[in-house]
């Protein structure tokens, strides 16, 4: 059994998606993004970076690569039998799992970035390793103030977290937490996954529920559980709850390496971030940003 996992905002880069766009099988998906979006083919491709970065351009242009990368998986008969997301990477598990089609996973995308880039850009998150989830969860709750939150927005790995808040919440953790290997800022607009995103949950609850979705045909993992579940209820709650709710990444990996028939994932976009935190759970994983994936996926794979 393979497992599909979609990457999220964080691998943007000039020159993402670059093989993909020779694809025949993708290039319904390139047409349909920049029907959706701002050209996003020209801007994955040529930049600049700073429109790229931009929230309202980020999550359309991860979403458009690992869209192209599964329809490439689709064409050569590659088929998930568990599917997971991480952030807006959630939103291409729910298309490759049949939740959602194609129109509908990008115009959802375009709705949730442009929710979150509307809100009062003063969050800031960093990345801290070296440290467990339960010490950093600690030294966040320390640090926060009433109207100044710092909480764990990812937990991405064993020793890899992203905490996520307040500006003022952010120094006085970065000052306490003398036994961290390293704490690296973000470059982000927004504190994603955390309390200063409550203004956005209300439309995005109104934006998903009215959405056509429809039973996954096969388990998907949510990001605000970490848990299998073909309970489309389960999963829409999950979804709107993402927002605020921390990123369950280290027991999503969890969930894939307990299940004996999932021998291998496939990391679906231009990003080998995933790849590399599977690794440190022991799931064998490859990652569409090489096109040389597919031939070792399937003989033949790569035309």
């Amino acid at each position: 059994m393979i497992g599909f996992v979609f990457p999220g905002q964080g691998t943007v880069r000039v020159g993402m998606g670059g093989w993909l766009r020779k694809e025949a099988a993708a290039a319904p998906v390139w047409t349909q993004a920049d029907e959706t979006g701002d050209d996003l083919t020209r801007l994955c491709s040529r930049g600049p970076l700073a429109r790229l970065v931009d929230t309202r351009n980020a999550q359309p242009a991860v979403t458009a690569c690992n869209l192209a990368a599964l329809a490439v998986l689709r064409d050569r008969g590659v088929a998930p039998d568990v599917v997971a997301g991480h952030s807006v990477g959630e939103l291409s598990a729910l298309c490759a799992a049949g939740v959602l089609e194609l129109g509908e996973t990008l115009r959802l995308v375009a709705d949730r970035s442009e929710l979150m880039a509307q809100l009062p850009g003063r969050g800031v998150m960093s990345s801290v390793l070296g440290l467990p989830v339960a010490r950093v969860e600690e030294l966040a709750g320390e640090a926060s103030r009433p109207g100044e939150p710092l909480v764990v927005g990812l937990d991405n790995a064993e020793d890899q977290v992203v905490v996520s808040g307040a500006p003022e919440a952010l120094e006085r953790f970065t000052a306490a937490a003398t036994d961290a290997r390293s704490i690296t800022a973000l470059k982000v607009s927004h504190a994603f996954h955390s309390p200063l995103m409550a203004g956005a949950v209300d439309a995005w609850a109104e934006t998903v529920r009215a959405a056509p979705l429809r039973p996954p045909r096969i388990p998907v993992v949510p990001n605000a559980t970490g848990e299998p579940t073909t309970d489309l209820r389960v999963i829409t709650d999950a979804l709107i709850d993402q927002l605020v709710a921390r990123v369950q990444w280290t027991r999503t990996m969890t969930a894939f390496s307990a299940m004996s028939t999932v021998d291998r994932c496939v990391e679906v976009g231009d990003s080998k971030a995933l790849t590399g935190m599977f690794r440190t759970v022991g799931v064998r994983c490859v990652s569409m940003s090489d096109p040389g994936a597919l031939r070792r996926l399937i003989p033949g794979g790569a035309r």
